[in-house]
């Protein structure tokens, strides 16, 4: 059975959770044997008197997934260890394919020391950083386990056990905004890595995908580091948004692609304990942690802002991965702790916005924005109170919220690295987001630049069997175009394993008929 809308006070207790759900059970049904919580939310319309409002089930068998098994003996590879990657290779490894993953950065632990490195010094090593490396570009983020896609399937539910099960809180099997914590999340992945190294599947790291050999439309193998070849009949492309050397290559080698619209901005950074107020109407709730927020606006350019990828007690991040060119991102950890709140505020651009018609002028885009922000900071964050951004000077110093950043920062003026109608709608938007959330257009707010990476500009055509339009490579995840963070792509990683191993089994439609 399952029971909606039960009703609980914050920090409620089991039993608290148990006495509840008696109350709202028929005379014959009081004693269970079993109860599990479906989804938690906060029930905030009446602050500072928070309620949290559950859903459960009672005596009801959990929802398992398991893969079909493969005919025939088969193989595939994998570009990318991201949740893309690494849920594809969970599906295909349980099927009984021989799985190989690629990977052009480095293990968890040597990409957190290359990182930390990178946020200390400034040498930024091109293969493993915030993009590239094992477990991807979430890996330095918040760690948000929500997402917006329809999941037909209930992939997400074998997402979330996967994580939970591979060491992450159990409150995100149920919470309705759940998050793991970019210092959980680390080792999360590692004990992903470990499972599928002892199903057999290979994995190797500083092997970048570097060419693909077709004959008569179809693959016949790979390229890894200009110089090892090998046989491969089935290719998951889950390359990441940043992959820009390897979006050129599959290009120049006749993938059929499109430009695609996304978002530019930049990060806002406030006093944590500011937010919270404003959400819970209160700072007494211990047990609800740093509070989040999510915002829109239209402005009346014609432009959608919003909030992207909030960040409770987090950091803005470095996130670059070009030379001479500077991207930005948030990340929190478990804890939420920093004492600072910070958030994507960007801007809708499209392909009107891009310097051409190329399907990759998207990066193009991308490039000269984060090339302007390396230029405004001397490779440092660039920065700025929103005060000194309304009207276009640099700022001298923070008044009274510190940035908290992982990379060192450099006082510039913003306007002069966004374009002009990004810098119009933000310039609407924050003093229209402050009527929602009061104090969000201080003075004292601290803008950094650029927040250029939100999704891919570029999206790889696949057809309904999810190949591309080579025969045997299937373009996936948040790099392809397909999924938009963690969720997204762990579960379009797991679909596209699922057509790979349709096609092993020869149930694809033919794309000759």
């Amino acid at each position: 059975m399952i029971l909606d809308n039960i009703v609980l006070p914050v920090g409620y207790s089991r039993e608290e959770l148990e006495k509840t759900v008696r109350k709202h059970l028929r005379k014959n049904q009081k004693n269970f044997r079993s109860l599990r919580v479906l989804k938690r939310s906060l029930d905030a319309r009446k602050k500072p008197d928070l309620k949290m409002v559950l859903k459960v089930a009672v005596d009801e068998p959990e929802e398992t997934f398991t893969a079909p098994e493969i005919k025939k003996e088969a193989s595939c590879v994998i570009a990318g260890s991201g949740p893309c990657g690494y849920f594809a290779a969970l599906v295909l490894s349980e099927a009984g394919v021989k799985v190989t993953v690629l990977e052009r950065g480095r293990d968890m632990d040597q990409r957190i020391l290359d990182t930390e490195t990178f946020f200390e010094t400034g040498q930024l090593d091109p293969s493993s950083n915030v993009q590239f490396g094992e477990g991807g570009a979430g890996t330095f983020s918040d760690g948000k386990l929500n997402t917006l896609i329809k999941d037909r399937n209930h992939f997400g539910a074998f997402v979330l056990k996967t994580f939970y099960e591979h060491g992450a809180d159990e409150s995100i099997l149920y919470d309705a905004k759940p998050h793991i914590g970019t210092d959980v999340l680390r080792d999360v992945i590692k004990n992903i890595r470990r499972t599928l190294v002892s199903r057999g599947v290979e994995i190797h790291f500083g092997s970048k995908l570097t060419d693909i050999r077709t004959a008569e439309g179809a693959l016949k193998g790979v390229e890894i580091n200009n110089s090892r070849f090998l046989e491969a009949d089935h290719l998951i492309l889950a390359i990441g948004h940043s992959a820009r050397d390897t979006f050129q290559m599959l290009f120049d080698r006749g993938l059929s692609m499109e430009q695609k619209p996304f978002a530019v901005g930049i990060r806002m950074e406030h006093d944590q304990d500011m937010i919270t107020l404003s959400q819970y109407g209160t700072l007494d709730y211990e047990e609800l942690g740093a509070a989040s927020y999510k915002v829109t606006h239209k402005a009346s350019n014609g432009r959608g802002v919003y909030s992207f990828c909030m960040c409770p007690g987090g950091y803005v991040v470095n996130a670059s991965s070009e030379e001479g060119h500077l991207a930005i991102n948030g990340m929190s950890d478990k804890a939420r702790d920093s004492g600072n709140a910070n958030a994507g505020i960007v801007v809708q651009v499209t392909p009107e916005d891009f310097p051409g018609s190329h399907p990759l002028d998207g990066i193009q885009y991308q490039r000269e924005l984060e090339k302007k922000a390396w230029e405004a900071g001397n490779g440092r964050i660039p920065v700025q109170l929103y005060r000194d951004f309304k009207t276009g000077s640099v700022s001298e110093a923070f008044g009274s919220i510190l940035p908290k950043t992982k990379g060192k920062t450099a006082f510039s003026d913003l306007n002069d690295i966004l374009p002009e109608a990004v810098t119009e709608a933000l310039k609407e938007a924050i003093p229209a987001f402050g009527k929602k959330i009061k104090g969000f257009d201080t003075g004292d707010a601290v803008l950094s630049a650029v927040e250029s990476r939100t999704s891919s500009p570029v999206r790889i055509i696949r057809d309904e069997n999810r190949e591309a339009c080579i025969k045997g490579i299937y373009p996936a995840g948040e790099g392809a175009g397909y999924a938009g963070g963690i969720m997204s792509a762990a579960i379009d990683g797991m679909e596209t394993a699922l057509a790979v191993i349709r096609s092993i089994n020869g149930e694809f439609k033919d794309k000759q008929k």
